[in-house]
């Protein structure tokens, strides 16, 4: 998921996805989609390191939302700010955001 700009118009979006499917042809791109999202009131951090060493950090997110009388309001999701591919996964960034209701 990465937030777009309001001014972003779903043509837009999808004139870009045919640009990269002229340039690497694949079925990677058949996975993205253009939506909105109102997700609401939500706690959130920032995730250092592999994917598989979220779950205290997802524990820890739960913990601080109850400590302030929050329910969970859903599953909670996350925002990878870097590629797998070319970062190492001790330096992986990742936003774990989880919706809430108090």
């Amino acid at each position: 998921m990465i937030m777009q700009p309001d001014f972003i118009t779903p043509g837009q979006v999808d004139e870009a996805i045919a640009a990269v499917r002229r340039k690497a042809p694949g079925d990677t791109l058949a996975h993205l989609r253009f939506d909105s999202f109102a997700e609401g009131r939500a706690a959130q951090l920032l995730h250092l390191g592999p994917y598989s060493a979220e779950a205290p950090n997802i524990e820890r997110l739960h913990a601080v939302i109850a400590g302030q009388g929050g329910r969970l309001g859903g599953k909670h999701h996350e925002i990878c700010l870097s590629d797998p591919r070319r970062v190492a996964p001790d330096k992986l960034k990742t936003i774990i955001r989880q919706p809430f209701t108090l």
